[in-house]
């Protein structure tokens, strides 16, 4: 994971703060630069309007990128301390300019806020090793009618050239004729760690529009009342 993606994963920009904070508007990108680490290196910060961000660090001495910044786990050394700065900078605009969001991905988020609307059903995260794993409850029957959760995509899909791509999947629980029709169509998938036979797994993606999938969450919330009898 990169550093960018590991500061700002799960906020949103907020591009009027963007400006205040000193970004400029270019071809529906901001962009920011800055020095730092006693005027050694140069910072450009990217952020599109589709809230992609993209950061490079120059060595200002060799006016080159500053490669040893992306080693994974330095072991102590110069590159570490430079990545330390460039992370405190990173941390100080997200708190500046940026939203916290729930989850990772937009349709994510969307669909967060649609099931608070209809059900006034917030996300709980209940583990803290699992930061990125929300459930939604009944509250009348306290269980679960949904959750979205962060993991690998190759671990629900299978594509290896992707496994190291992080996305929201959702699981909700359907009737089981139900849930045998849906995973013979594409962007259905077995529940990624829940009974396969009454749990579905979608990736939020916008590969399924909010309209079907707050369909199956109607389905999923009905079946999670105490008690239902589907009509025969």
């Amino acid at each position: 994971m990169s550093i960018e993606l590991n500061i700002f994963q799960r906020f949103a920009p907020d591009f009027e703060k963007l400006i205040k904070f000193g970004f400029s508007e270019f071809n529906n990108q901001y962009v920011y630069e800055t020095t730092f680490f006693n005027n050694q290196f140069k910072a450009v910060i990217e952020v599109s309007k589709n809230c992609e961000i993209k950061g490079t660090v120059y060595d200002l001495e060799n006016e080159d990128e500053f490669l040893p910044l992306r080693v994974e786990n330095p072991q102590g050394g110069f590159a570490e301390e430079v990545k330390t700065k460039y992370e405190e900078l990173l941390t100080d605009i997200r708190t500046q300019c940026f939203n916290k969001n729930y989850f990772i991905l937009p349709q994510s988020n969307r669909i967060t806020n649609l099931i608070i609307e209809k059900y006034g059903s917030s996300p709980e995260f209940l583990w803290e090793k699992l930061s990125g794993c929300g459930v939604f409850r009944n509250k009348d029957s306290n269980k679960w009618f949904g959750i979205i959760m962060d993991i690998n995509r190759g671990k629900i899909t299978g594509n290896n050239t992707k496994k190291e791509e992080i996305v929201d999947v959702l699981n909700v629980k359907l009737f089981e004729e139900h849930v045998q029709e849906l995973i013979m169509q594409p962007d259905f998938y077995p529940a990624y760690h829940m009974n396969k036979k009454s749990w579905i797994s979608i990736i939020l993606d916008e590969s399924v529009s909010d309209k079907k999938i707050m369909q199956l969450i109607e389905e999923s919330y009905q079946l999670s009342h105490k008690k239902i009898k589907k009509v025969k």
